[in-house]
């Protein structure tokens, strides 16, 4: 029967994955100046995600959570609340050149 899964399959997701989130998220964090370790300390996640989970993301390996997501966008963000959210998911959008986004700012 068509659509039927063998047991212990989770099923594939249909949600289209951004091609360039990855080389987005690590731009982040090279024009931040920061290790994995100090990025997680400015997103203000210490008490959710580990170090590795920061090279996954980088990698392609794992998505981040829409909840890690914004807390990228508000750490390049100049008002704090995330504006740039779009230029990080969106693949037809690059990173914006900003004080945030340069090294040693």
């Amino acid at each position: 029967m068509a659509g039927k899964r063998k047991s212990g399959e989770r099923p594939k997701s249909k949600r289209r994955k951004p091609a360039r989130l990855a080389e987005k998220l690590l731009q982040i964090r090279i024009a931040l100046g920061l290790s994995q370790g100090e990025l997680i300390r400015r997103l203000g996640l210490e008490n959710q995600i580990e170090r590795d989970y920061i090279s996954k993301y980088e990698r392609g390996v794992l998505e981040p959570t829409l909840d890690v997501l914004l807390a990228y966008a508000r750490a390049i963000s100049s008002k704090g609340r995330g504006e740039f959210l779009e230029a990080i998911i969106d693949d037809k959008i690059n990173l914006p050149i900003t004080s945030r986004l340069r090294p040693g700012k």
